[in-house]
Protein backbone atom coordinates (compact mmCIF):
# COMPACT_ATOMS: atom_id res chain seq x y z
CA UNK A 1 0.00 0.00 0.00
CA UNK A 2 2.44 2.66 1.20
CA UNK A 3 6.19 2.63 1.78
CA UNK A 4 8.15 4.80 4.18
CA UNK A 5 11.82 5.26 5.08
CA UNK A 6 12.13 6.09 8.78
CA UNK A 7 15.11 6.94 10.96
CA UNK A 8 14.56 6.34 14.69
CA UNK A 9 17.44 7.06 17.10
CA UNK A 10 19.89 6.88 14.17
CA UNK A 11 18.60 3.49 12.97
CA UNK A 12 17.14 3.36 9.43
CA UNK A 13 13.96 1.38 8.77
CA UNK A 14 12.17 0.53 5.52
CA UNK A 15 8.50 0.29 6.45
CA UNK A 16 5.68 -0.84 4.18
CA UNK A 17 2.02 -0.94 5.18
CA UNK A 18 0.71 -4.17 3.69
CA UNK A 19 -2.89 -4.32 4.87
CA UNK A 20 -5.25 -2.38 7.11
CA UNK A 21 -8.44 -3.86 8.59
CA UNK A 22 -10.36 -1.72 11.06
CA UNK A 23 -7.68 -0.69 13.59
CA UNK A 24 -5.12 -3.47 12.89
CA UNK A 25 -2.35 -2.70 10.39
CA UNK A 26 -0.08 -5.36 8.95
CA UNK A 27 3.34 -3.80 8.33
CA UNK A 28 6.69 -4.97 7.02
CA UNK A 29 9.70 -3.44 8.82
CA UNK A 30 13.03 -4.33 7.19
CA UNK A 31 11.61 -7.70 6.04
CA UNK A 32 9.86 -8.64 9.29
CA UNK A 33 6.05 -8.55 9.34
CA UNK A 34 4.23 -7.14 12.37
CA UNK A 35 0.57 -6.71 13.30
CA UNK A 36 0.12 -3.31 14.89
CA UNK A 37 -2.92 -1.91 16.66
CA UNK A 38 -3.67 1.68 15.73
CA UNK A 39 -5.50 4.09 18.08
CA UNK A 40 -8.08 5.03 15.46
CA UNK A 41 -9.62 3.18 12.52
CA UNK A 42 -7.64 3.81 9.35
CA UNK A 43 -9.23 3.81 5.96
CA UNK A 44 -7.29 1.74 3.46
CA UNK A 45 -6.19 3.74 0.44
CA UNK A 46 -7.60 2.45 -2.79
CA UNK A 47 -6.38 2.84 -6.29
CA UNK A 48 -8.76 5.22 -8.06
CA UNK A 49 -11.06 3.59 -10.57
CA UNK A 50 -11.79 5.35 -13.85
CA UNK A 51 -15.51 5.15 -14.49
CA UNK A 52 -16.89 5.87 -17.93
CA UNK A 53 -20.55 6.53 -18.63
CA UNK A 54 -22.35 3.93 -20.70
CA UNK A 55 -22.02 4.47 -24.44
CA UNK A 56 -25.12 5.71 -26.17
CA UNK A 57 -26.24 4.12 -29.42
CA UNK A 58 -25.30 6.22 -32.42
CA UNK A 59 -28.00 4.73 -34.58
CA UNK A 60 -31.74 4.84 -34.28
CA UNK A 61 -33.87 1.74 -33.82
CA UNK A 62 -36.57 2.93 -36.24
CA UNK A 63 -35.49 1.35 -39.54
CA UNK A 64 -36.84 4.31 -41.54
CA UNK A 65 -34.44 6.67 -39.71
CA UNK A 66 -31.33 4.48 -39.47
CA UNK A 67 -28.14 6.55 -39.76
CA UNK A 68 -25.62 3.72 -39.69
CA UNK A 69 -25.90 0.01 -39.26
CA UNK A 70 -23.90 -2.56 -37.36
CA UNK A 71 -20.69 -3.62 -39.15
CA UNK A 72 -21.83 -7.25 -39.36
CA UNK A 73 -25.33 -6.48 -40.63
CA UNK A 74 -26.37 -5.81 -44.20
CA UNK A 75 -26.42 -2.06 -44.74
CA UNK A 76 -30.14 -1.58 -45.25
CA UNK A 77 -32.30 -1.12 -48.33
CA UNK A 78 -29.56 -0.93 -50.94
CA UNK A 79 -28.00 2.29 -49.64
CA UNK A 80 -24.36 2.88 -48.78
CA UNK A 81 -24.23 5.50 -46.03
CA UNK A 82 -21.39 7.61 -44.72
CA UNK A 83 -19.83 6.00 -41.63
CA UNK A 84 -18.55 9.39 -40.38
CA UNK A 85 -18.56 13.07 -41.34
CA UNK A 86 -16.10 14.11 -44.05
CA UNK A 87 -15.48 15.33 -47.59
CA UNK A 88 -15.76 13.26 -50.78
CA UNK A 89 -12.31 13.19 -52.41
CA UNK A 90 -12.89 10.84 -55.32
CA UNK A 91 -15.76 8.87 -56.82
CA UNK A 92 -14.52 5.65 -58.38
CA UNK A 93 -17.76 3.93 -59.40
CA UNK A 94 -20.28 5.22 -61.95
CA UNK A 95 -24.05 4.84 -62.26
CA UNK A 96 -24.83 1.59 -64.07
CA UNK A 97 -21.62 -0.16 -62.94
CA UNK A 98 -21.98 -3.70 -61.63
CA UNK A 99 -20.31 -4.00 -58.23
CA UNK A 100 -19.55 -6.88 -55.91
CA UNK A 101 -19.24 -6.83 -52.13
CA UNK A 102 -15.88 -5.24 -51.26
CA UNK A 103 -15.53 -3.14 -54.45
CA UNK A 104 -14.26 0.38 -53.76
CA UNK A 105 -16.94 2.97 -54.57
CA UNK A 106 -15.45 6.26 -53.38
CA UNK A 107 -12.88 7.87 -51.10
CA UNK A 108 -13.99 9.91 -48.10
CA UNK A 109 -11.60 12.20 -46.23
CA UNK A 110 -12.41 12.33 -42.53
CA UNK A 111 -10.17 13.59 -39.70
CA UNK A 112 -7.32 14.13 -42.21
CA UNK A 113 -7.42 10.46 -43.27
CA UNK A 114 -8.60 8.91 -46.51
CA UNK A 115 -11.25 6.22 -46.02
CA UNK A 116 -12.23 3.78 -48.74
CA UNK A 117 -16.00 3.36 -48.92
CA UNK A 118 -16.73 -0.10 -50.27
CA UNK A 119 -19.84 -1.88 -51.43
CA UNK A 120 -21.36 -4.27 -48.91
CA UNK A 121 -23.47 -6.10 -51.48
CA UNK A 122 -23.54 -7.15 -55.10
CA UNK A 123 -25.67 -5.22 -57.56
CA UNK A 124 -25.88 -2.38 -60.04
CA UNK A 125 -25.35 1.21 -58.96
CA UNK A 126 -28.70 2.95 -59.38
CA UNK A 127 -27.57 6.42 -58.32
CA UNK A 128 -24.71 8.31 -56.70
CA UNK A 129 -26.01 10.94 -54.31
CA UNK A 130 -22.74 12.91 -53.89
CA UNK A 131 -20.08 14.53 -56.04
CA UNK A 132 -16.39 15.24 -55.51
CA UNK A 133 -15.88 17.98 -52.92
CA UNK A 134 -19.23 17.45 -51.15
CA UNK A 135 -19.25 17.55 -47.36
CA UNK A 136 -21.24 14.72 -45.80
CA UNK A 137 -22.42 13.91 -42.29
CA UNK A 138 -22.56 10.54 -40.59
CA UNK A 139 -25.49 8.59 -42.01
CA UNK A 140 -25.85 10.57 -45.24
CA UNK A 141 -26.71 8.37 -48.23
CA UNK A 142 -23.78 8.18 -50.64
CA UNK A 143 -24.70 5.49 -53.16
CA UNK A 144 -27.83 3.48 -53.97
CA UNK A 145 -27.30 -0.08 -55.16
CA UNK A 146 -30.12 -2.01 -56.83
CA UNK A 147 -30.57 -5.70 -57.41
CA UNK A 148 -28.73 -7.66 -60.07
Amino acid sequence: MKKFKLTILGNKYDVEILNVEQNIAEIDVNGTIYSVEVDKTLKPTKTPVFVRPNAVQTYETDKANIKTSKPTAPKGAGFIKSPLPGVILNIIAKEGDHVKAGDKLLILEAMKMENNIESDKEGIIKSIHVKTGDSVLEGDTLVEIGGN
